[in-house]
């Protein structure tokens, strides 16, 4: 990673119908995006962490677009860290994190002896981008381990991938390729970094693609498993594609939802015939576990 000497921290307060819009809005130009509920004030606390270049045009640009969508404008605090003290509160927060049976994240910086056992991914926190903190990818992980149990997929979409850690733990939990797929370039080349790191790179092909619009997402479907970690808003507009881009008995593993928002995603997705498997709840978070039927004659995976 190139040596950056200062960030800036993007600090913005919003009620809960905004959180969507300003958590997407400083997605699209922040190195890294976090958030968490104020239960004081019962507003959620959205964080974006920024490489200086001198231009705003692209920050000022996504704000002014989740204002418009969500109706808020909230006041916006701007801080300037150094680079490597950001790095070192990173990396501190960043303890390894054994997810289920079957997994741990840890990060670049820890050297200790790995735990057996477990498929063990690895990822530097100064990447970011996702570090399986959150309760969605924690989710993704769980669904991930049950399908595991009852699944042999043979082609796997990653979808939104990020950091990369929903596809380099099914290429290692199957020996399959995987396609992980992200509308940001940032986060297609640090998908890829981190499946190098892993041992994984021959078998996770990382691109960028505008979600199902994308001929290469088309031009590899039917899928047998789908993970889509990530926004509720999205996830339902896209309900009918992912449904006909899943082969009969296929797996869809959708995430980035807030317990609220989760009967709407699931009941776009019953409207084009899948079926709820399993509900994982982690805190806020839900994750769903849907499948498409195997109708007469049909085989699936």
């Amino acid at each position: 990673m190139p040596q950056v000497e200062q960030l800036e921290r993007i600090i913005l307060t919003v009620p809960a119908v905004a959180l969507e819009a300003f958590e997407a809005a400083l997605g699209c130009c922040c190195r890294t995006v976090g958030f968490f509920l104020d239960e004081k004030t019962n507003t959620w606390v959205v964080e974006g962490l920024r490489e200086i270049d001198g231009s705003d045009g692209d920050l000022v640009t996504a704000l002014i677009l989740a204002e418009a969508a969500s109706g808020i404008s909230p006041a916006i605090e701007r801080i300037r860290v150094p680079a490597g003290g950001w790095l070192a509160r990173s990396y501190q927060g960043f303890p390894e994190q054994k997810i289920g049976q079957r997994f741990a994240i840890r990060g670049t910086h820890i050297k200790t002896g790995k735990p057996a056992g477990r498929h063990v991914i690895t990822v530097d926190a100064g990447l970011a981008f996702g570090t399986g903190e959150h309760g969605s990818t924690r989710g993704c992980l769980l669904a991930l381990e049950r399908t595991a149990k009852r699944r042999q997929p043979l082609r796997i979409l990653d979808l939104g991938t990020g950091s990369g850690i929903l596809g380099i733990a099914a290429a290692k939990t199957w020996g399959r390729r995987v396609l992980a797929t992200d509308i940001d370039t940032r986060a297609v080349r640090v998908a890829a970094t981190n499946a190098a790191i892993n041992g994984a790179a021959p078998l996770f092909r990382a691109r960028q693609a505008d979600g199902w619009l994308s001929p290469t997402l088309r031009r590899h479907a039917p899928y047998d498993l789908v993970f889509a970690n990530i926004l509720a808003r999205p996830l339902a507009a896209m309900a009918h594609q992912l449904a006909a881009k899943l082969a009969p008995g296929g797996t869809a593993i959708l995430a980035g939802l807030l317990d609220r928002q989760a009967n709407w995603v699931l009941s776009a997705h019953r409207r084009h015939g899948l079926v709820l498997k399993q509900r994982i709840n982690d805190g806020e978070w839900t994750t769903l576990i849907l499948e498409k039927p195997i109708r007469a004659g049909v085989r699936g995976f």
